[in-house]
């Protein structure tokens, strides 16, 4: 029996992703980061696309498509991001790269060149994948969807403290204005925005613990 591919979308912050990854040892499923893969690109291009006066040239990102190689390799269960055969799991989480990343994923090129990898990966079944737009865009025939929601003050000390653990510098007021900026990019932008998928069940998860966000979305998922 084909196990189920499972969409988890929503803002940032939410937990998607670590919830994701323990709904996929829970389930026996693959776990796959697709906001990793935005975040591998605009690391890319901060290293190679940029002009003199500090912004990405996306011309030349586009033409360097051909040079950007990502794959996830499992260490010890855990899906690590690399790019050119190099790790970059935690350079993908610098606050230049989430100051740019809404940016340059919100381009088409950039969109397509990553759309068909993603869906190649859950022909198979038995993913889990989240993001922006995995329900409405990469996979809407997904067996279930989920769209998760929180609160701007609560995703904002989620983010602050993640960044802290990281060893990364951050201004708490800075995290919260660069949340809402990244809300208001996703949200609105031309191709693929950040919306909830018509048949996907929301969890608002304001005063849920992680445990609770888990248990309530695994109680939706039929035992496999």
């Amino acid at each position: 029996m084909k196990k189920p591919v499972i969409a988890i979308d929503g803002y940032s912050s939410t937990g998607k992703s670590s919830i994701s990854k323990v709904i996929a040892e829970k389930l026996g499923l693959i776990h796959l980061d697709t906001g990793a893969l935005y975040r591998g690109v605009t690391w890319f291009a901060l290293q190679n696309c940029l002009e003199e006066k500090g912004t990405i040239n996306l011309e030349v990102l586009f033409s360097s498509f051909d040079q950007i190689e990502l794959e996830f390799k499992n260490d010890n269960g855990e899906l690590i991001l690399f790019l050119n055969h190099i790790d970059i799991s935690k350079a993908i989480r610098s606050n230049e790269v989430s100051d740019n990343v809404s940016f340059v994923a919100k381009q088409k090129e950039v969109r397509d060149f990553l759309l068909q990898s993603q869906r190649s990966l859950a022909e198979k079944g038995g993913i889990i994948m989240d993001g922006r737009d995995i329900g409405t865009v990469v996979l809407p025939d997904a067996d279930y969807k989920f769209f998760l929601t929180a609160s701007i003050d609560e995703r904002t000390k989620r983010r602050y403290h993640e960044l802290l653990s990281l060893g990364i510098e951050a201004d708490e007021q800075q995290v919260k204005e660069n949340l809402i900026e990244r809300d208001r990019i996703d949200s609105e932008r031309e191709i693929a925005p950040l919306k909830q998928a018509e048949d996907a069940i929301v969890i608002d998860n304001t005063n849920l613990t992680k445990k609770e966000t888990i248990e309530e979305i695994l109680s939706h998922v039929k035992k496999i």
